[in-house]
């Protein structure tokens, strides 16, 4: 009686998590830049923040996720948990520091963009899980609200910054955070049956158990992986320094706040109608779509003359980012088989991981050295180059995705 109730309540719980996940990504890596440099840091210094946490978050990723994987370790569910209270208590520190210490600030706030990204695809996980254990969940609504959640905090964080201080960004994590752990916690998710919980952990037979021997296994796959990472330096660089293109076409932080709002209320459509779309086409080709758009906004965004213009762009966000936002756990979740299901999430988000490691150093020093439209012009051609190759490796999957 009390799993049918659950089961019927799962999308809505899930949704939570995923609501209050992307809004602390909405604060932590949309507001980095107006955060970092209020507090003295450099447009330089910040893209190595961003590079050192991606560096640190690509290691940490197949290494948890492995660990995740195993019969004998803690929950998905658990792992989350921890990594919330820690993020909560980093950020607790890092308001505290305020204006005191640029260093120190500069350090806590890349331990959270790397707990952040390290956190992805154990947030994703943790529904694909449930739909592979036959629990009643719809992952695109759940991810939608996230999006939603995202666009009204960018929007309302963009006011509130210009109306107060920048630090009014730590204390939104601190708060955010508080917020995801009480979901978390209360999230009805199970690791197994409890026959394989009880079993002993045997050997892993499945030959994949190694990065090396994963990408044997799933050798186009990888291959895959290398335009997801062009994709993703491009969509980093238009998203981490957001502030300094929306400087660059006659606008600041309110501006900002709301393309940051529009392109994630764009999404909603997609997110929501996802599990519909895939039904009549298969996810590949939703997968091998995305790559497209996500090349003709940076190339609009390269193009747009102001910030009318650049609020135009953000539509096409909607077949871009929401597309493989979804499409990519699909598209994954499809071509994996279930021993490897959390190593395969996990390397599909290492891609943004290296994306925002590249996109960092690059973008930053690009911004500084040579201005904003070197940035972009570089932005476009990965996100070209990113785009061909999804188009023409990526893997047929069943019609139902």
């Amino acid at each position: 009686m009390n799993t049918t109730k659950t089961e019927k309540n799962l999308t809505i719980s899930y949704s939570m998590i995923q609501s209050f996940f992307w809004m602390n990504f909405a604060a932590i890596m949309g507001f980095s830049s107006i955060y970092l440099l209020d507090c003295g840091i450099t447009n330089t210094q910040i893209g190595m923040i961003i590079a050192a946490a991606g560096i640190i978050s690509a290691i940490l990723q197949p290494v948890v996720a492995s660990y995740a994987d195993r019969p004998s370790s803690a929950s998905l569910r658990r792992i989350v948990a921890v990594i919330c209270l820690i993020i909560l208590s980093v950020n607790a520190c890092i308001l505290l520091l305020y204006h005191r210490s640029s260093v120190l600030t500069g350090f806590l706030y890349g331990g959270s963009i790397t707990l952040l990204q390290l956190m992805l695809p154990l947030v994703n996980s943790l529904g694909t899980e449930s739909m592979n254990q036959g629990r009643k969940l719809n992952w695109g609504i759940a991810r939608g609200m996230g999006s939603l959640v995202y666009a009204i905090i960018a929007y309302l964080l963009g006011i509130i910054v210009e109306k107060t201080t920048a630090r009014s960004v730590p204390v939104s994590i601190v708060i955010g955070f508080v917020l995801m752990f009480a979901a978390v916690v209360t999230f009805p998710f199970r690791k197994t049956t409890a026959e394989t919980a009880a079993a002993p952990e045997k050997p892993d037979r499945s030959g994949s158990g190694s990065p090396a021997a994963f990408f044997r296994k799933y050798r186009r796959f990888s291959m895959v992986l290398s335009g997801t990472t062009l994709v993703y330096i491009s969509h980093i660089l238009l998203n981490n320094f957001t502030f300094q293109i929306v400087q660059s076409k006659g606008g600041g932080s309110p501006e900002m706040g709301f393309s940051m709002a529009l392109a994630a209320c764009i999404e909603l459509p997609t997110l929501f109608l996802f599990s519909w779309m895939v039904k009549k086409v298969r996810c590949d080709i939703w997968f091998r779509l995305c790559g497209i758009f996500f090349a003709l906004k940076a190339i609009g965004t390269l193009l747009a003359p102001n910030i009318p213009f650049f609020y135009g762009v953000q539509l096409l966000q909607m077949l871009g980012w929401a597309l493989m936002t979804v499409a990519s756990v699909y598209y994954v979740n499809a071509i994996m088989e279930k021993e490897d299901a959390i190593k395969g999430q996990a390397y599909m988000t290492m891609t943004y991981t290296f994306g925002s490691v590249l996109g960092a150093l690059i973008g930053g020093w690009l911004i500084d050295a040579a201005g904003v439209n070197a940035m972009l012009i570089f932005a476009s051609a990965c996100a070209v180059i990113g785009a061909v190759i999804m188009l023409l490796l990526s893997e047929k999957t069943p019609q139902n995705g």
